[in-house]
């Protein structure tokens, strides 16, 4: 075995670039970085950062270079991805003896800090400040956003300690690290079992409790956190929203957003019980048009960061979210510009297939195929004349996905249908709070009904 010098380059400048790594020989054989362990854990919260595991595939992020022990003689597969616009590499060199260094080169198909936009991941959890600065590195990341959340630790004495991971991190409206123009900043999750769950990020502040219900009282509310949160100067993110939790589809987090408290809602790589685009759309229908933003929602190392990320319109990524100037994407890139009744708009995609499309009022009103074009690369474009209410640009197919915020078009318009149907959720949300909800203080029990009747009565004003 040699120990060889990795260095993996940005084929632009020639400088060393952090990227995922894998090496592997002809029998499966996978080798890891020095000082690093082929075989890691994959659960929730157990060692999560620098490494993933994709499948059967074991990757490392390096910050452009690194050591591994090889074999001479053996035909090895290299391989490097880099997210953010870069094409993956994928290689197959045989050392020769006495051979001690590997170089290689990523090149980009697309850049887009220098089309002006910003990329974050809005949430991940349990990495270390430093893992998470790497890790966005090695995907292309501009900012990502770590938020600390309770989580019971196991102890070899039996017991399960609550914990709050990167709690004593928390940077708020700072970066809690920086380096080359990446940052990390770590905010908080607040949690609660039914009633739903929030990101509050770029707060000033940490925004308690950061968890109730369960096993304690429900005498607090996701709006309460909301209000605090925006008195903090912070930004709202509906996590998990519509995927039903303790019996509830929408819980208070449909009462909040329709109460105008949430500022975005999470398009996230996390499993769903049920998808997430036609509720979404049905709440854009009833003149509800909260905005997007995209989440890895990694808290293992089963999931690489920036799985599905936030491309905002920069420099001020937490205005062009809450404004809606933003899109969500799992890999592809997408632009589009409102003229009126006039939408325009552009994507383009690595591939391997996959179309352009505009959706106006839950329905899609223009579809281009993508068609390859420079490096192979898929580019579509649309010019398309839209009816009064929202739109909205997708990219679908097996090269990933994409989806923009929704535009207003002409005057707003509430669907009846879709007032109807979240009318029902917020309903059920009521009896829940009446039936089922455990609370010392029966004030917060009116509380939280006297929001359920405010919003149902919001949604059914005329806009």
């Amino acid at each position: 075995m040699l120990n060889v010098h990795l260095r993996i380059t940005d084929a632009a400048t020639g400088r060393p670039t952090p990227a995922r790594v894998r090496v592997a020989a002809p029998d499966g054989t996978q080798f890891a970085p020095l000082g690093r362990s082929v075989e890691f854990p994959t659960r929730r919260n157990e060692a999560v950062g620098g490494c993933v595991a994709l499948g059967g595939e074991r990757w490392f992020y390096t910050d452009g270079a690194c050591e591994v022990a090889l074999p001479a003689g053996v035909p090895l597969r290299v391989q490097a991805a880099k997210g953010g616009g870069y094409t993956p590499l994928d290689e197959t060199v045989t050392l020769g003896a006495g051979q001690i260094a590997l170089r290689f080169a990523v090149a980009r198909w697309a850049d887009p800090r220098a089309d002006g936009w910003v990329s974050v991941d809005a949430r991940c959890h349990f990495l270390s400040p430093h893992d998470a600065l790497l890790e966005a590195a090695g995907e292309g990341l501009d900012v990502a956003s770590l938020l600390a959340t309770p989580q019971r630790f196991p102890s070899l004495d039996g017991t399960a300690y609550p914990t709050v991971p990167n709690l004593l991190a928390f940077s708020g409206q700072q970066t809690a690290l920086e380096r080359d123009g990446r940052a990390v900043v770590v905010n908080t999750f607040n949690t609660h079992p039914v009633l739903g769950k929030v990101a509050l990020l770029h707060s000033h502040r940490p925004v308690f409790p950061l968890a109730f219900g369960g096993e304690e009282a429900d005498d607090w509310a996701v709006c309460d956190w909301c209000d605090q949160c925006h008195r903090k100067g912070g930004l709202v993110v509906w996590v998990d929203a519509f995927d039903p939790a303790g019996g509830l589809v929408g819980g208070e987090g449909l009462v909040a957003a329709v109460l105008g408290k949430i500022d975005a809602i999470e398009y996230g790589a996390s499993p769903r019980k049920q998808p997430l685009l036609p509720w979404l759309y049905r709440l854009w229908d009833a003149g509800v048009r909260v905005p997007l933003a995209g989440a890895s929602g990694k808290d293992s190392n089963a999931r690489p960061l920036g799985a599905v990320r936030t491309y905002a319109r920069g420099p001020d990524w937490v205005a062009a979210v809450k404004a809606g100037d933003a899109f969500v994407s799992a890999g592809p890139l997408i632009d589009f510009r409102l003229d009126g009744t006039r939408l325009r708009a552009a994507g383009r995609s690595p591939g391997p297939a996959g179309k352009l499309e505009v959706v106006a009022n839950g329905q899609v009103v223009a579809t281009a195929d993508g068609a390859p074009g420079e490096k192979g690369i898929l580019r579509a474009e649309l010019d398309a004349d839209l009816p009064a209410g929202w739109a909205a640009v997708r990219w679908a197919g097996p090269g990933g996905f994409a989806h923009s915020s929704p535009v207003a078009v002409g005057p707003a318009a509430r669907e009846p249908a879709a007032v109807a149907a979240l009318t029902t959720l917020i309903d059920q949300t009521r009896d829940w709070a009446g039936e089922h909800g455990r609370y010392a203080n029966p004030r917060r029990r009116e509380q939280l009904l006297a929001r359920c009747a405010e919003a149902a009565a919001r949604l059914g004003e005329s806009p």
